[in-house]
């Protein structure tokens, strides 16, 4: 099991069945999913549409390799995420899953300044708190001493961190300027070998739902154009919604150079995910020498099937007016959440469809899932942070229920 010490997990919850935004249990018992299977699972569990779109691509063309080969599916979904995307981001590298993708991204950044006659800009910099995935790359991107990762810090390249961005959404302009001094001291420091930054932005997710000011991106923007960085948005969680806007970039104004996305694309009917680039990304590849050809190609990137779905999904997010619906579930988040006080809480914070309560001792929160599910509701709270990330067709009923566990264990 995941992030899990076998000899002393708890036995797992068998699901048997899921409709909507509810699991049925192997023993019939009924649970309201608070996470969307780990932010993924946007649209519920059987969207009639999604459904359809899956099985009548896999009647038709369940899956080619894109190498060499092509679909049409490949193609409307690339063309629909440069639509749908920030400002002039167009071209599209399919990947098989967030972590893959942030390690396309990474290799972007890295093989662009070789292309471009820089071979020694191959480090990043990242943010304190950050997290990217689970691989090698992702991991040496994300938070090197408070996440689970580091155990594998001598596998790991060594990049620089700077600190994580403080005073929340709303951060005062002094607290952000302070935040982007210190950015810039430490790209300063370290300009000739630093070929990006990554950050998740607006919303620092599984490493502490830390979130912050738009206006610090827009000053990363402004360093990363001046020292001649690429800049990388990791919008695996992020994207399609989950902060309130269409992407978190959009709180910002902000156009990265590279934008990973997953999750909410293929909404967990299957696995897949994009890097999007800006054309003069794109441009540095463009050659007629072989060696400056983007070297990855995983098996299962262009997958039909999930490009089919994603599709499906984009429509369904557009058509239905989910940003509508996100509003309304920030505003319930807000009102139930955030009034929450007490001796274990350290802080409440909601944006978008994300509602936190972060406790000061791990204690404080240990026996939450099973008091959760006794009340028909899933929750899976980590270390000091109990946090619902409910699919965006989540009742207010079902939202209330899952706010009635918060209120009541934290009452």
């Amino acid at each position: 099991m995941p992030y899990a010490q076998m000899k002393l997990a708890r036995v797992p919850y068998r699901v048997r069945s899921a409709s909507g935004c509810v699991l049925e249990l192997e023993d019939g018992t009924r649970l309201i999913d608070g996470l969307s299977s780990w932010w993924a699972v946007v649209h519920g569990y059987d969207h009639p549409e999604i459904l359809r779109a899956a099985h009548e691509q896999v009647d038709r063309l369940p899956h080619v390799m894109l190498g060499g080969l092509s679909h049409e599916p490949a193609q409307r979904l690339a063309e629909k995420l440069a639509a749908i995307t920030p400002g002039d981001l167009r071209h599209t590298f399919f990947a098989d899953s967030g972590s893959v993708a942030v390690e396309v991204a990474l290799k972007i950044a890295t093989q662009y300044h070789r292309n471009l006659g820089h071979p020694q800009r191959h480090k990043m910099v990242a943010l304190r708190l950050g997290y990217h995935g689970d691989t090698t790359g992702a991991m040496a991107v994300s938070d090197p001493e408070d996440s689970m990762h580091h155990l594998f810090a001598p596998i790991l390249m060594r990049h620089h961190f700077a600190p994580s961005p403080r005073g929340g959404f709303d951060a005062e302009p002094e607290v952000v300027q302070k935040d982007l001094e210190a950015l810039e001291r430490l790209i300063r420091e370290h300009e000739s070998e630093l070929a990006g930054m990554i950050c998740e932005p607006i919303l620092q997710a599984a490493g502490g739902f830390n979130m912050y000011s738009p206006s610090y991106l827009r000053g990363a923007r402004r360093l990363c154009d001046a020292y001649g960085l690429l800049l990388i948005f990791d919008e695996i969680a992020t994207g399609l919604g989950r902060t309130g806007r269409m992407f978190a970039a959009d709180h910002a104004g902000v156009v990265p150079d590279v934008m990973t996305l997953g999750k909410a694309l293929t909404a967990g009917y299957t696995g897949h995910a994009a890097v999007v680039t800006r054309p003069g990304v794109f441009d540095a590849f463009y050659s007629d020498n072989p060696e400056h050809a983007l070297m990855h190609g995983p098996t299962f990137m262009g997958n039909p099937t999930a490009c089919a779905v994603a599709l499906a999904g984009l429509e369904v997010f557009e058509r239905e007016g989910y940003l509508d619906r996100i509003a309304q579930i920030e505003e319930q988040l807000q009102e139930r959440l955030l009034p929450l006080t007490g001796p274990a809480i350290a802080s409440t914070r909601v944006l978008g469809a994300t509602g936190v309560v972060e406790v000061f001792d791990p204690e404080a929160i240990k026996g939450l899932q099973a008091y959760a599910a006794a009340r028909g509701v899933w929750l899976r709270p980590f270390g000091t942070y109990a946090y619902t990330m409910p699919p965006y067709v989540i009742t207010d009923e079902q939202l209330s229920m899952v706010l009635d566990v918060f209120e009541g264990w934290f009452g």
